[in-house]
């Protein structure tokens, strides 16, 4: 199963989200948008396509909030996750 799981880490300028694999937790697809409200959009758009998701968005309660905070509105479900530094974000883990 792909998109188990949508990982967002987000900056100033720019969020980097990934696909991870529902089994190896590898990210196999990611995208990039930038941090504004008309670039959520396509980044939901490019997510739709995996039929199960959950979205962990890093520091959920700062950089991440406007997002975390726009998906919720849109019905989807995800939790706060860990900072990528800590645990190794599978986003930074493609190079982007």
């Amino acid at each position: 199963m792909l998109g188990d799981r949508d990982w967002v880490e987000p900056h100033k300028s720019s969020h980097t989200a990934a696909a991870l694999d529902a089994n190896s937790h590898r990210a196999v697809e990611t995208v990039r948008v930038e941090a504004t409200l008309p670039e959520y959009r396509p980044l939901l758009s490019w997510a739709k396509r995996f039929t199960e998701r959950r979205w962990a968005v890093e520091n959920a309660g700062g950089l991440g909030r406007h997002l975390a905070q726009w998906l919720i509105a849109r019905g989807e479900t995800g939790s706060p996750a860990p900072t990528g530094r800590a645990i190794g974000c599978p986003a930074r883990a493609t190079g982007n």
